[in-house]
């Protein structure tokens, strides 16, 4: 579960044979030099073969062989940096030759690991001239050459602005990764770790109006533990928590994902998500969408396309997680699939992968979901991608603040290395972003006769295509809730409880207009008599009475309320601006009423329960005096008899 860190260097073993090769020599002194480095190799005695293969540097530059195996003793020893620009020297002072097979393709491995495109690629393009037909390498060369071609024009064409380290009081521990934000921008969730050796714990900070970040804490001693708790992934409305930890007694695999959820200020104890989800492999990474209701994450269990891959489960209406599902191509590869983020809008899916071509290592892609489906994976380009393995990435809401995780290189200053994993923002450039843009509206659900906290469900329906798309629940204790709206759609959005009256809201982003966040209360009505709602999802044309098609979504709610409740009768009440003449508009707002009176009766509801009768303009809820006033006075409302 801690964050991955893949060392530099080749994949070719030290070759200590090398060593013993017999170079043609004229020079005496050269050639007594060279044979006490190679004895000095022999003995084990490492640091005096580079002392002596450096005094052969100086007084013999021309030599590439001494270079070569100072190479490989500075790689043998962990010293990366100084075996890469050896061998580059190496490399360049000797003649191209078959021979040196291993050589082109160790110096191409060091070189991606300091990010030097051109080197690596000129190397791994003569071990490729010169490897032998099914070479157990080969493919590793030409994936790297076509990585090398494609950062080497990702550095010409920048992405946006390189990340910045995040100030105080963030970044105060050894290590802190896997960054995620609440839909409303508040709340900022971490993971961190003192030492290299304690354990993992999730940390959550406030997000302050001007964006500064407030001082971690703990996010509850519910949920950190002697174990590791960590990579948590948090709902939009910030009450349900997903996260990973390993050897915790009871669970299904070594490392399993856990789910928590709050009410007012506390976290409930973590609940292990089952065999549904979890297996006896590694589990780890989640992410959740904006209703808590759908959650992607990374497995390395049995029968998936690569080393590691990302799977999703959904939330089923009698609670339990379905059987996780490997998400598939074109998202996962032969290689490593990891760190998914799934966007609030659940319009892009974010992740790292090391199996498609890239700045070398682990980068960040993203694919656009339509209709269900995955788009092909898109490189997120440099900065935001470098010759270091990307951990993860987690972009706002509103696409314009980025986070991510980042691993310092093994060059960095000593004072630097204290902390060599740290927390990293961002503005989002275009091209990064979600394939749509997202803001909230958050509010508070009450009883409107007592005015006391209510919890009620509350979900959101697209009306075009009358899928729900978000359901959470508001807090039993304080009433809030928090839905994510997208750009571009139409909204209806119901606030339903055991006894009361559903509320109907509109939403309308479908031209793209004003798309900022919405406070909104909202006060339920008992089932009582003579208690009323308006349906504010029931679309007409002007003048006309016929339903449009985006009112069924409405219509079907108005049906389901009208089973949950066989005893209720109803009245259907139609009302209308001034515009017109009072008996045009009497006429017009009865057939409304009618139309949806009729459209019940089609569908099974007992006519006797209902009746309709239309009002004209002569109950205007707002004076007529604008186009939003007048809005509100067309209407339909529904009151119990």
């Amino acid at each position: 579960m801690p964050l991955l860190v893949v060392a530099a260097g080749g994949l070719l073993p030290l070759q200590p044979a090398l060593a013993q090769v017999k170079v043609p020599i004229t020079n005496s002194k050269a050639k007594s030099l060279w044979e006490k480095a190679q004895q000095q190799v022999k003995d084990r005695e490492f640091n005096k073969a580079i002392e002596t293969l450096g005094t052969l540097n100086q007084k013999f530059p021309s030599m590439g062989e001494p270079f070569l195996l100072k190479g490989q003793l500075y790689k043998a020893m962990g010293d990366t940096r100084s075996a890469f620009e050896s061998y580059r020297e190496g490399v360049e002072k000797t003649a191209f030759d078959p021979g040196r097979m291993n050589d082109y393709f160790t110096l191409g491995e060091l070189a991606m690991g300091f990010g030097e495109y051109q080197p690596a690629l000129d190397a791994y393009q003569k071990f490729l001239k010169v490897a032998p037909k099914g070479q157990r390498y080969i493919p590793k060369a030409q994936q790297q050459v076509a990585n090398c071609e494609f950062a080497l024009k990702a550095l010409q064409s920048p992405v946006g602005k390189a990340p910045e380290r995040l100030g105080a009081p963030l970044n105060t521990f050894r290590f802190q990764y896997f960054p995620a934000v609440t839909a409303d921008n508040r709340f900022l969730v971490y993971t961190a770790r003192k030492t290299g050796e304690s354990d993992e714990d999730i940390l959550i900070s406030r997000i302050e109006k001007d964006g500064s970040f407030g001082d971690p804490q703990l996010i509850s001693a519910a949920i950190n533990s002697q174990f590791n708790e960590g990579a948590g992934s948090i709902s939009g409305d910030g009450k349900t928590l997903v996260f990973a930890s390993c050897d915790r007694p009871g669970a299904v695999g070594n490392c399993d994902l856990y789910i928590s959820r709050r009410t007012g200020n506390s976290w409930s104890k973590p609940r292990n998500l089952g065999r549904n989800v979890n297996s006896v492999a590694w589990d780890s990474q989640p992410t959740l969408s904006a209703d808590g209701r759908t959650l992607y994450f990374t497995s390395d269990r049995r029968g998936g396309v690569g080393l590691e891959d990302i799977y999703v489960t959904t939330l089923q209406e009698d609670g339990t997680w379905a059987v996780a599902r490997n998400v598939g191509a074109p998202v996962n590869t032969v290689g490593k699939d990891m760190a998914p983020f799934i966007h609030a809008s659940g319009s892009t899916l974010y992740y790292v992968s090391d199996g498609m071509v890239g700045m070398g290592g682990l980068d960040v892609y993203k694919a656009n979901i339509t209709a269900g489906k995955f788009g092909n994976p898109e490189n997120l380009g440099y900065p935001l991608n470098t010759f270091e393995n990307e951990a993860s990435l987690f972009i706002s809401s509103d696409n314009r603040r980025g986070f991510c995780a980042r691993t310092r290189p093994a060059e960095a200053a000593v004072a630097e290395r204290d902390r060599p994993v740290e927390l990293f923002g961002f503005e989002v450039p275009a091209a990064v972003r979600s394939s749509e843009q997202s803001t909230y509206t958050q509010g508070r659900v009450f009883d409107a006769v007592t005015k006391k906290p209510l919890q009620a469900d509350v979900q959101l329906y697209d009306l075009k295509t009358d899928e729900m798309v978000q359901a959470v629940m508001s807090d039993p204790e304080s009433g809030d809730y928090t839905v994510v709206l997208n750009e571009g759609h139409q909204y209806g959005m119901y606030a339903v409880a055991d006894k009361y009256l559903m509320r109907s809201l509109n939403f309308d982003y479908s031209d793209k207009r004003s798309f900022d966040p919405l406070t909104l209360d909202i006060y339920l009505e008992p089932v009582r008599a003579g208690r009323a709602i308006v349906l504010n999802n029931l679309f007409f044309d002007s003048k006309e009475y016929a339903l449009k098609p985006n009112s069924r979504t409405e219509l079907n709610r108005l049906i389901k309320f009208m089973s949950q409740y066989p005893e209720v009768q109803v009245e259907i009440s139609g009302h209308t601006d001034d515009v017109g003449t009072d008996d045009d508009n009497m006429v017009l707002s009865k057939n409304r009423a009618k139309s949806v009176y009729s459209y019940l009766v089609e569908h099974k509801v007992k006519a006797e329960r209902l009746r309709f009768r239309g009002y004209g303009e002569s109950k205007p809820l707002a004076p007529n005096d604008s186009d939003e006033h007048r809005q509100q006075n067309r209407r339909i409302e529904l009151r119990i008899l």
